[in-house]
């Protein structure tokens, strides 16, 4: 297997301004009025089953989430 080099320091703060960018209000509703492609939305319905049958009590969903919010707020540079 190929190793990949990790991303510059550019490209990471480039991903973060765009993740980080406030929308305006009319940008928001833009983006909220386009409807989901029959794909995105089966695959959607896929992911939300995995996680269900994955944790399945709300216990469950709100462990996953403390220990995935500790992962990705620690694994920032």
């Amino acid at each position: 297997m190929k190793a990949f080099a990790p991303p510059s320091p550019e490209a990471i703060a480039r991903i973060q301004a765009i993740a980080e960018r406030v929308l305006s209000a009319e940008e928001f509703c833009a983006a909220l009025a386009v409807p989901l492609g029959e794909a995105e939305e089966e695959e959607t319905r896929s992911l939300i089953r995995w996680f269900r049958r994955r944790y399945p009590t709300p216990a469950d969903r709100l462990a996953y989430a403390r220990r995935a919010y500790r992962r990705w707020t620690t694994a920032r540079p």
